[in-house]
């Protein structure tokens, strides 16, 4: 039997990273098993160590887009690096980065760039607070923000699977003025500003679920939170590091046509490279230093590199049709994963929203928020992962990740796809 690399290399990370693992995820803690190490991605495929290939549905958790390794964000790596990585001065990429952000996002005047989602979210609080003079941010359950210290209540991600409510190491006064309520639930947040709604800064929401898996924001809902912070004057902020170039080629904001204050940006802007951005109405980024007193800064925001690999990636998706082309891939996905599991007598609900997906494995006629995850059936998820592992078809080891699809999928990808699902469903 051919020995698994995985495992050796797992142990021997053990022994030098915490878990084995830089990020909690990937440890497989919540599915069990070995994590599967990887050497090489083209397209749509991966290739572990072991020469095992994979349909891959992760894409870095949502950042390769156009797929892995694709020629024109090579080309792009190369050539700038070959110039130099980083200057700590501005460099053109960064405004043409700016320029190609604000051509395809609505709501962005001004922006930004970081170096995580973590961190646009992180200084979106921070400006919030700033322009407003208020202090208390409203944030949903399930919704995940990035390991801020006052946004790790009632998390998703990582904290749901690990089992984890919130998070040591975070004091009680750093998140007594963060309030949270039901995601996708209006009058619930009508309730929360009757009471707070003066001394709300910021209305902090995924549009589009990425954390408790993809589960799409409903119009009213959303379009409740834009009146409610028009009427308080609270900001209203859409954290789009999954949706945005994913919901639609405008993110969820050009989806439901709702235009938030403030947006947080991440993964896709990077082509697989760490980047972030923060990106709004001009009158509050100015408040950022230094046209303002909000402080914020980063060494390495906007580094060459990261600008290079976002602006030829974007530059792709934004072609004619090539971003509609993964939608259908998308729904050809679902619709054909709905019938087998139908004619297999698995209960499945998906979600879709542009290229990102979610699978809930539950009886219930819809999933709309947290409570409705929590009741999902564990058990056969991690069944159908493993399953789907075993057939070359690498999707998140979580039941709260969502899936993604990239330009590079296609027809022989999908097929191998549904033909592994078909065989694991009539397993479960």
């Amino acid at each position: 039997m051919k020995a698994n690399r995985s495992e050796a290399l797992f142990a021997e990370a053990s022994q030098h990273l915490v878990g084995g693992v830089n990020s909690a995820v990937r440890a497989f803690r919540s599915v069990g098993g070995t994590p599967v190490f990887m050497r090489r991605g083209e397209g749509a495929w991966i290739e572990d160590v072991n020469g095992k290939q994979y349909v891959d549905y992760v894409l870095s958790y949502g950042p390769l887009a156009i797929g892995h390794a694709h020629p024109d964000v090579v080309q792009a790596i190369s050539e700038t690096a070959a110039s130099g990585t980083s200057f700590g001065a501005p460099t053109e990429l960064e405004t043409d980065m700016a320029k190609m952000v604000k051509s395809i996002m609505p709501g962005i005047e001004r922006i930004r760039m970081v170096n995580s989602g973590t961190e646009a979210c992180m200084s979106a609080v921070r400006l919030a607070r700033g322009y407003t003079g208020r202090d208390r941010i409203l944030k949903f359950r399930g919704n995940y923000h990035g390991h801020v210290d006052a946004l790790l209540v009632e998390a998703g991600s990582g904290v749901l699977t690990l089992g984890i409510p919130g998070s040591p190491g975070v004091p009680a006064s750093v998140t007594e003025t963060t309030l949270t309520a039901p995601f996708n639930n209006i009058d619930a947040v009508r309730e929360v500003f009757a009471t707070y709604g003066d001394s709300i800064a910021a209305v902090l929401v995924e549009p589009v679920t990425g954390n408790m898996n993809c589960i799409p924001g409903l119009p009213d809902f959303l379009q409740g939170l834009r009146d409610l912070c028009d009427d308080s004057g609270a900001l209203l902020v859409f954290d789009e590091v999954m949706s945005g170039f994913r919901a639609s080629l405008a993110g969820a904001q050009g989806l439901y046509g709702i235009t938030p204050d403030l947006t947080c940006l991440g993964k896709v802007i990077g082509g697989g490279l760490p980047v972030g951005a923060l990106g709004g109405r001009a009158d509050v980024m100015d408040e950022l230093a230094p046209t303002g007193p909000v402080y914020q800064a980063g060494t390495l925001s906007g580094n060459p590199l990261a600008m290079a690999s976002g602006l030829a990636t974007l530059r792709h998706l934004a072609q004619p049709d090539v971003h509609a082309q993964a939608q259908q891939w998308t729904t050809q996905l679902l619709t054909g994963l709905s019938e087998r599991a139908a004619a297999a007598n698995v209960g499945l609900v998906t979600h879709q929203a542009g290229t990102m997906f979610g699978l809930f494995f539950t009886d219930a006629q819809q999933v709309l928020g947290f409570e409705d995850v929590a009741d999902c059936n564990a058990e056969r998820f991690v069944r159908f992962f493993h399953g789907m592992l075993e057939a070359g078809v690498y999707l998140a080891p979580s039941a709260f990740e969502a899936g993604f699809v990239s330009t590079a999928h296609d027809q022989a990808a999908l097929s191998h796809t549904l033909e592994a699902a078909e065989r694991v469903f009539a397993d479960l």
